[in-house]
C-alpha cells in the first residue's frame, strides 16, 4: 500500500477544514459595556477559572452597585454543581464564588 506525500495530505486536510462551519464565537451578555471595561473577557475569564475550576457556561458583563459598578458574571459548572463568579471589570477583583440559588439569575 502506498502512503500519501505529507504535502498532499495537510493539503488535503486544509481544504476540508474550509469548508466545514465555523464554531460559533461566545457571545457575551452586557457587550454593550465593553468600552468601559478595564479588564478583558479573557483575562476574567481566567481569573474566575483560577477561583472555581470547571467549565463556564453563561457569561454577561453587567452594572452592579458592588465593586466599580461593572462586573463580568460567570456560571461555572464544576463537580457537578453550578457556580456563580463575579470578577470586577475594572479593578480584576474576585467580587462572588458561591454555588447558583433556586432561582438562578
Amino acid at each position: 500500500m502506498k502512503r500519501m506525500p505529507t504535502a498532499l495530505a495537510a493539503a488535503l486536510i486544509g481544504s476540508i477544514a474550509t469548508m466545514l462551519p465555523a464554531a460559533p464565537a461566545a457571545k457575551l451578555k452586557g457587550s454593550q459595556y465593553a468600552a468601559q471595561s478595564k479588564l478583558s473577557l479573557a483575562a476574567a475569564r481566567m481569573a474566575a477559572l483560577k477561583l472555581r475550576p470547571g467549565t463556564i457556561t453563561d457569561q454577561e458583563l453587567e452594572k452592579e452597585k458592588r465593586g466599580s459598578g461593572l462586573r463580568y458574571s460567570f456560571d461555572i459548572m464544576s463537580k457537578g454543581r453550578a457556580y456563580e463568579v463575579g470578577i470586577d471589570a475594572v479593578t480584576g477583583k474576585p467580587l462572588e464564588n458561591v454555588p447558583e440559588g433556586h432561582n438562578p439569575d
